[in-house]
């Protein structure tokens, strides 16, 4: 293999191959390696991956299965998702030059490959519409979420942009439609800084906030946001989706996050007695992750805008979502 060609990333339908270490001084094949450290994955379907040369080395070599590993210090391996759901929409990209591409995400779609979702990623749907090996996301969203996701084109650039987002330079935006405050049972006058303790709940999949007398008295919050409730909302009795909860009185909601817990944004709007919109999770689960989803009623969360001084021209950058929540 040529050193031009070893260079290049390993793609395969916009797809990156997974990456797993491999001890030192481990003398055993290749399947065996892998049929023991994913006891989840039959050998069966290993010996087809290797057949299919779809695992290789760190110089991105392909395999046999009865490679010895003992020089060996990576193995990448190209994933399949069986029956993976397909998705009705597509993602809109609303920016790019030779550093950037902004994204405009829907709900439902996966920032990156996970679970059973893998061609119907963000990430993979770019890499192969925008053919750019190299494109890495520099944030995440949950999949329910809607919105801007920035993506760093050449992987030099990506650890400065990363920076940004690590010592908190980017200034993001929210919008969200929940209940409106009255019908909180708390007190509450906005605009409102809230902060909390969040930790993952018994439920993998969710997160939950530590009680204060659970709290280190020396760091006693983790989460930050920044929330404010700029608009009332009449209820759409004619959309299709009416139901006792959609015919609540609802508002709509401008949230900065200052930190960026996983599901900070519902996590804090549901502490303050107002649960984001066909939120799925919170209070309570009403579906859980091996359900399929209800397009007809996506979480009402939109990431709305970013900002921030780009390390690499000196340029403040500022992009919006062309997208709208709606109820």
């Amino acid at each position: 293999m040529s050193s031009s060609s070893a260079s290049k990333p390993l793609l395969r339908n916009g797809v990156s191959p997974s990456k797993v270490g491999v001890p030192a001084k481990t003398d055993t094949t290749a399947l065996e390696f892998l049929a023991h450290r994913f006891p989840a994955i039959s050998r069966e379907v290993w010996l087809q991956r290797f057949l299919e040369g779809s695992v290789f080395n760190a110089l991105g070599r392909k395999l046999g299965p009865e490679h010895c590993l003992l020089d060996e210090t990576h193995l990448l391996y190209f994933r399949h998702v069986a029956d993976e759901p397909a998705l009705p929409f597509k993602a809109n990209v609303i920016y790019r030059d030779d550093y950037l591409v902004v994204a405009d995400k829907p709900h439902f779609m996966p920032v990156t490959p996970g679970g059973k979702y893998l061609q119907q990623s963000l990430l993979v749907q770019l890499k192969q519409e925008l053919n750019l090996p190299d494109l890495s996301p520099l944030h995440r969203i949950d999949r329910e979420t809607a919105g801007l996701v920035l993506f760093s084109v050449r992987a030099q650039d990506r650890n400065a942009y990363q920076e940004q987002f690590r010592l908190r330079q980017v200034q993001k935006t929210y919008e969200a439609i929940a209940d409106a405050p009255a019908s909180s049972k708390q007190k509450l006058q906005f605009p409102i800084t809230y902060r909390s303790m969040m930790v993952t709940d018994a439920q993998f999949f969710k997160m939950r906030e530590l009680a204060a007398t659970e709290c280190d008295p020396s760091n006693p919050f983790n989460s930050e946001t920044w929330i404010d409730c700029v608009e009332s909302l009449e209820p759409d009795v004619s959309a299709s989706s009416a139901s006792k909860q959609s015919l609540k009185s609802l508002a709509k909601y401008i949230m900065k996050p200052v930190t960026g817990q996983r599901h900070q944004l519902r996590v804090h709007m549901n502490a303050l007695g107002l649960p984001i919109l066909h939120d799925q999770f919170y209070p309570t689960v009403k579906k859980l992750t091996t359900e399929e989803d209800d397009f007809e009623q996506p979480l009402q969360l939109l990431a709305k805008s970013i900002a921030f001084l780009d390390p690499l021209t000196g340029q403040t950058r500022e992009f919006k979502s062309e997208l709208k929540l709606q109820h």
